[in-house]
């Protein structure tokens, strides 16, 4: 459960900075659900802390975070598909999976 919540964390966070990013397009509903996903992100974090080490858990759900939002740039605001950022996304991802098997 405590993964789990984790996950949900990361994914919670990642709709946060969609938002960030619609109040920077003037769609100002944007900040009532940035306050809502950011809020749910941090409880499901301290959730998931209680279990998780914390350096683990911090990684893994910033690492959630960076590649969920990297991809929604992609497919959803046109940013560069370069093979570069490909490449250090899949590191982070890579880094956040050894995190969760050595944990």
């Amino acid at each position: 459960m405590d993964w789990f919540a984790l996950i949900l964390a990361g994914s919670s966070e990642v709709l946060g900075v969609l938002n960030i990013k619609r109040l920077t397009m003037k769609k100002w509903d944007g900040a009532i659900y940035l306050i809502l996903s950011f809020g749910a992100s941090l409880f499901l974090l301290s959730y998931a802390m209680k279990t998780i080490p914390m350096g683990t858990a911090y990684g893994v759900w910033t690492g959630i975070g960076t590649i969920g939002s990297t991809l929604l740039g992609m497919f959803l605001y046109g940013e560069p598909k370069e093979w570069k950022r490909i490449f250090f996304i899949a590191l982070i991802l890579a880094s956040a999976i050894g995190l969760k098997l050595i944990s």
